[in-house]
């Protein structure tokens, strides 16, 4: 009895179609299952070229995440997950950019000064399309950023895009110094007032904002300007502690999920600024928890909202590994802002983003002036008394 059990659970991992259904069944798992093997072993022995099974079951999978049509699932080989995870610690380095996804690659909101990037000649609105060797079109943007990334010193080739011309030059990565926070004080009609970028929602960035906004404070900005323009997003719980900053209490973002709990952050503790006249800077580099700040202080009224459409992220994502070295990057629920909308529109899909209650854009041909800052500052004068 034992000889024939093993013999059937060998037979089972190795050719499932050789078994009767019931003992398909009991020694393979659920029908679904043994046809995705069966088809796997069935292509592993009878194509015309030896393919591995373990870039089968890859391919398999990778099948699998992009008939989701999600733009922000994928599915991270064991190569590509060692790569990814190496690429989030500090040792990695890029070129000094910072990006948005775009279904060709990724779109560059910011060249920091004195960047890799920056040297290469890189612009604001340059779409890069390829890097080390891997074209970027239709990947996630965490795994197209992966590929830029790399330890100081070492160096990739970026090819890039801007209108109908296309550079391709190698870059050597460094260490970028990139300011969480900057901030300056600038006149809006009978006041002074704070303007404040927060670049990104790391860990700590909402310290960093609160201390600027008391810089300002303390410099005589009476109205501010929350600048989060290329601001990709960043953690959930930052967005609500950047929030709070401007919100006495109530309802931040509700997240829903199918295996995840529905979740309603809450503005928490007391805000650096709770009443003055307060403008939110965005475009369409604004995204996810960006979003979720922007759609809190819009909805509650709290702020007017100056710029151009923002991504229209609604969804948020879970890392799941797997048993072969590999991971799931895969939409595990959605936002909501506290008026019930949905920053996707429709979960996954491309959806309409925030619009801005006053549209406004910078020329990139008029390299010494921010048109968009401008128009924030004039909205603010409307409303700011000295």
């Amino acid at each position: 009895m034992v000889v024939l059990l093993v013999f059937g659970i060998w037979l089972g991992g190795r050719h499932p179609s050789w078994l009767p259904g019931p003992l398909r069944g009991a020694l393979v798992g659920d029908t679904h299952t043994a046809v995705v093997k069966e088809a796997i072993d069935r292509v592993h022995d009878t194509y015309y070229r030896k393919i591995p099974e373990d870039q089968l079951a890859d391919d398999a999978i990778d099948g699998v995440v992009k008939r989701l049509d999600d733009r922000f699932s994928n599915y991270f080989s064991p190569a590509e997950y060692k790569r990814f995870k190496q690429s989030q610690h500090s040792e990695f380095s890029g070129i000094g950019l910072s990006v948005s996804g775009d279904p060709r690659g990724l779109r560059v909101e910011t060249v920091y000064d004195g960047s890799p990037a920056k040297r290469a000649g890189m612009e604001k609105g340059d779409l890069v399309v390829e890097a080390a060797g891997h074209k970027l079109s239709g990947r996630n943007s965490d795994e197209a950023v992966s590929f830029i990334k790399g330890p100081p010193g070492s160096q990739v080739k970026v090819i890039w895009e801007r209108g109908r011309k296309r550079f391709a030059k190698t870059i050597t990565r460094s260490t970028v110094s990139v300011p969480v926070v900057a901030s300056q004080l600038a006149r809006a009609g009978a006041c002074k007032a704070g303007i404040v970028r927060l670049a990104q929602f790391s860990s700590g960035a909402h310290s960093e904002l609160y201390a600027a906004l008391k810089r300002e404070q303390k410099r005589g900005a009476k109205a501010f300007v929350l600048d989060l323009r290329g601001n990709g997003g960043g953690l959930v719980s930052e967005a609500q502690l950047v929030a709070s900053a401007f919100l006495r209490s109530g309802k931040i973002v509700t997240t829903k999920g199918r295996s995840v709990p529905e979740r309603t952050l809450d503005a928490t503790g007391d805000p650096v600024v709770p009443s003055q006249p307060l403008v939110v800077l965005v475009d369409k580099g604004t995204a996810s928890a960006s979003e979720i700040v922007t759609g809190a202080l819009q909805d509650r009224h709290r702020a007017k909202v100056v710029g151009t459409q923002t991504f229209g992220k609604g969804v948020f994502q879970e890392v799941i590994e797997l048993s072969n070295g590999g991971a799931l990057d895969i939409t595990a629920g959605q936002y909501f802002l506290p008026s019930g909308r949905n920053l996707g529109g429709k979960g996954v899909a491309t959806g309409s983003g925030i619009q801005p209650d006053v549209k406004a854009t910078d020329d990139p041909k008029t390299k010494n002036r921010d048109e968009a800052q401008d128009r924030a500052l004039a909205v603010l004068a409307r409303s700011c008394r000295g």
